[in-house]
């Protein structure tokens, strides 16, 4: 892990809270699944977060797992370097996030370069890692490789179609429901303006019948 200065105060607890959201369990399947998608000539790292981190923080073994989700030929990270500098390693990392996201993984999932890179949220590295590996999963394209039972598939939205003529029905129909003014009169109504006329319950005409003059 990269060197920081101590946290104290509200800073510490907020780490505290973040550090308790990384799950041991799922680092052993994202673990099993990058193995799988990379090859096993991929060396797996020591149980723990800080071993996770060291293991994934150059960035190559994340661009290489984006990589095998694609054809031969059509891998989004075209030339994989192995250094040792800093902001080399960071720019893999850069990439690797920018291909998720053209994936299919959804921005909110997606953590930031020094998540990893300082190990300040490895929970949300988690998090982009389940996302891709669910999203590769719902692709069902023939390059996920592993436990089918590691990731949940995604719910598949089902597009509908309409033709023209059912747009346009659709809208007649729309317009009807909204009321329509047919069959309307003004009968029984008064011009505005006119004084209301107040009768006695017990008047001829307020009974239907006119008084004889």
């Amino acid at each position: 892990m990269a060197n920081r200065g101590p946290s104290y105060g509200l800073s510490r607890e907020v780490q505290d809270k973040i550090e308790q959201k990384y799950a041991a369990e799922l680092e052993a399947r994202l673990v099993g699944w990058i193995v799988a998608q990379c090859g096993d000539d991929l060396e797996r790292p020591e149980p723990g977060k800080q071993n996770f981190q060291k293991w994934l923080m150059s960035g190559t073994i994340l661009c290489r797992l984006i990589n095998s989700l694609y054809p031969s030929g059509e891998e989004p990270i075209k030339k994989i370097t192995e250094t040792s500098m800093v902001f080399k390693q960071m720019e893999k990392i850069s990439q690797f996030l920018q291909a998720a996201e053209d994936y299919g993984v959804n921005r909110g999932d997606i953590f930031q370069t020094v998540d990893l890179w300082e190990g300040k949220d490895m929970a949300a590295v988690q998090r982009t890692l389940m996302a891709l590996g669910s999203e590769a999963l719902t692709k069902d394209d023939g390059h996920y490789r592993g436990d089918k039972d590691w990731f949940h598939r995604k719910a598949k939205i089902h597009k509908r179609e309409f033709s023209e003529e059912q747009l346009r029905q659709g809208r007649s129909l729309i317009g009807m429901q909204m009321g329509s003014n047919r069959g309307a009169s003004q009968s029984g109504m008064v011009g505005y303006g006119t004084p209301r006329q107040i009768m006695r319950h017990d008047s001829p005409r307020h009974n239907g019948h006119q008084s004889n003059p």
